[in-house]
């Protein structure tokens, strides 16, 4: 078991990816501000890697402090004045765990820190994972924080992590968007118009 460096956690390593969309695929030119897409995410040891666990605390009951880091460095990464609207997670579970390991780390624990360092979030965060080996790429999902049925902040990021996960390692990921997407015409409810509204609406 490697030594724990991060509360009751192992950690080898932190990513973070920042991205600037400033044209749509097609070269017509953003309708505004860029779309800054940000991904936060760190490889860390799976102590049920190679065992079967029927209770999976280990993972989940400290998980908040790995909650907080990501949202510190969500809010770092987007730079003063830069909103983030929208969010996602994901998991990527090394070839010796099980999908149920991912999804362990991504509870609500997890998840309220990260809502709360990026000024609240009304609405669940869309998530996405896989077991997979190192260098896999995962889309993560982005929806808006506020109203999941904002359709213009309907995205997906796409991102791998070199040589991560490990085989008793699991990549947890969070990603976040500053706007929706360039030039969205899909209609339904705007950005603009989510204040007051359910965030499952």
């Amino acid at each position: 078991m490697p030594e724990a460096n991060f509360g009751p956690y192992h950690v080898r390593k932190w990513f973070t990816h920042v991205e600037d969309v400033l044209a749509t695929e097609t070269g017509q030119l953003a309708d505004g501000a860029s779309v800054r897409r940000i991904v936060i995410a760190a490889a860390v040891h799976n102590p049920y890697a190679g065992r079967f666990g029927a209770d999976l605390s280990d993972i989940v009951a400290k998980s908040d402090q790995l909650g907080h880091e990501v949202g510190r460095r969500a809010v770092e990464a987007a730079g003063g004045g830069v909103p983030i609207q929208s969010y996602g997670k994901a998991c990527v579970v090394g070839v010796n765990g099980e999908y149920e390991h991912g999804n362990a780390f991504l509870t609500q624990l997890f998840a309220d820190p990260v809502r709360d360092a990026v000024g609240g979030g009304k609405s669940w965060v869309p998530s996405s994972g896989k077991v997979a080996a190192a260098g896999t790429t995962i889309d993560i999902p982005l929806a808006h924080k506020d109203a999941l049925y904002v359709r213009s902040n309907y995205d997906t990021i796409s991102i791998g992590f070199g040589d991560a996960p490990r085989p008793d390692e699991v990549v947890i990921a969070f990603a976040f968007a500053s706007r929706g997407r360039l030039h969205a015409r899909l209609g339904g409810l705007t950005a603009d118009e989510v204040q007051g509204v359910d965030g499952l609406r």
